[in-house]
This record gives C-alpha cells, sequence and structure tokens, in this order.
C-alpha cells in the first residue's frame, strides 16, 4: 500500500516529467496528488527537502523497474544483454517516461547544486552496479571499462527519444551492434 509520502513523491515526479523542474512547487505537488493545499509543504518542508525525496523516489522505482527486467531474463550474451537494454529503452520512454524525464530534469538541476551530485552519485552508483554484473554476465573481460561506454550510449538513446519522440523508434538494431562491438572489443596493449 502506497504511503501518503510516497503518494507526494509520485505526484512530484509527474509534475516534473510533464513540466520540468521549473514547475516543481508545493501546491502543484498537492494538486496532481488530489490531496488538500498544504499537503506537501507538511511532509516536505522545502523545495530541496521535495527534490531529495524525488530522487531517492525515482531511484527506487528504477530499481523496481530493473528488477522485473532482471526478473524475466538474466543476459548471458551480447545479444541478450541488447535486448533486455531495449526492453528497459521502452519501458523508460513508455509507462515510465514521467519517472525518466524527472531523473533527466534533476540531473541538470544537480550541476549547480552540488549536495543533490552527491546524492544522484550515490543512487546512480547501485545502477553501475547492475550494469556492470549484466554487462559481466554477457561475457565482457573488462566490465568496468564497458558498462559505461554501454549505458552511456543507452542514456544518450533515451535522452534523444524522450526529446524527440519517434512513434516507430526501436533502438535494437543500434544496441546490439555496439553491445557486441564493445564486448567482443580485445584488451588495448
Amino acid at each position: 500500500m502506497e504511503t501518503r509520502r510516497e503518494r507526494l513523491l509520485d505526484a512530484a515526479i509527474e509534475v516534473i516529467g510533464g513540466g520540468g523542474i521549473r514547475a516543481l512547487t508545493h501546491r502543484a505537488v498537492d494538486a496532481a496528488a488530489g490531496l488538500p493545499a498544504g499537503s506537501a509543504s507538511n511532509v516536505f518542508r522545502t523545495r530541496e527537502v521535495l527534490v531529495d525525496g524525488v530522487v531517492e523516489r525515482f531511484a527506487e522505482r528504477e530499481r523496481v523497474n530493473w528488477e522485473r527486467i532482471a526478473a524475466q531474463v538474466r543476459p548471458e550474451s551480447p545479444e541478450e544483454l541488447a535486448e533486455v537494454l531495449t526492453r528497459f529503452a521502452h519501458l523508460s520512454t513508455g509507462p515510465q517516461r514521467a519517472v525518466t524525464l524527472a531523473r533527466y530534469a534533476i540531473l541538470i538541476e544537480a550541476a549547480i547544486r552540488p549536495a543533490l551530485r552527491e546524492q544522484l552519485l550515490a543512487t546512480g552508483a547501485r545502477v553501475n552496479a547492475w550494469a556492470t554484473g549484466w554487462v559481466r554476465a554477457a561475457g565482457s573481460r573488462d566490465p568496468g571499462r564497458d558498462a559505461p561506454v554501454i549505458m552511456n550510449h543507452w542514456t544518450g538513446i533515451v535522452l534523444h527519444q524522450l526529446a524527440m519522440p519517434d512513434p516507430a523508434f526501436d533502438p535494437a538494431g543500434q544496441l546490439r551492434t555496439l553491445v557486441e562491438a564493445v564486448i567482443a572489443a580485445e584488451e588495448p596493449r
């Protein structure tokens, strides 16, 4: 059962996902959550505290999404890894679009708020660990090198789709090509 705090944070994610970080106000969150005026400010006294809560909530929601996909398949080859990343790209630009847009909007905010940057680095470390594990399982000889290359490309694909939606969005081919090339690359000499 969703708590009042989670309901407010999910509403805040929808506000940011629909209108950007500037749209985030306590009043907008109250309205989006369908709660009385003052509800968000009672739980999150300042906008900064609200943004910090949003970071934790979208990290939690993305973790749940990631784990759902991981429960269905554990990529043991570059092809399977590309397939999983394709599924996650579709989820991130479709049903979880607002969460992804909120994450990107808050990444920009982190450029001017060092404390937020630290929080994003901490939550991002968990995602990086999952990605590195998957890249290792898919056959990488250097997952510490390969995971950032693959995931940074994935992030760009998702960002591009969010900014300029293509109804025929299908990143499978380019993800497969990239993953196979990166994982098959020889170690530098």
